[in-house]
């Protein structure tokens, strides 16, 4: 499913809607500083119309399309369980390989001479 694009007619109706301030916290809109989003995300049925265009700042723009983001993949799950589609499983390794234990030293190792001389 491919995203559906605000019509240069609905931007430039909700820009004119927006007064040149973004619709969320108020701020002055610069050029190349703003974005039209949706009110509700396309993924999940909104549709490219006025009223569901929203004039807002960088700033805004940031945590609500991090939240739409998160929306939508909830909905892709919850609609995928419903199908019965199950999330690939977790492919496991050999691993790494077993070696025999290290077998013990027959005698204890000694120090050399000059490091007993400084402890």
């Amino acid at each position: 499913m491919t995203r559906r694009e605000f019509p240069n007619k609905v931007k430039a109706a909700a820009f004119q809607r927006a007064n040149g301030q973004c619709e969320v916290c108020g701020a002055r809109l610069t050029v190349g500083k703003f974005r039209y989003d949706h009110r509700l995300p396309d993924a999940l049925g909104g549709e490219p119309t006025l009223d569901n265009c929203v004039v807002q700042c960088l700033p805004c723009d940031k945590p609500k399309t991090a939240d739409d983001v998160r929306r939508i993949r909830k909905a892709d799950r919850q609609r995928n369980h419903h199908l019965g589609i199950r999330p690939p499983s977790r492919l496991r390794g050999p691993g790494f390989p077993k070696y025999a234990p290290q077998r013990s030293a027959t005698r204890k190792l000694q120090k050399p001479a000059a490091w007993r001389d400084q402890s």
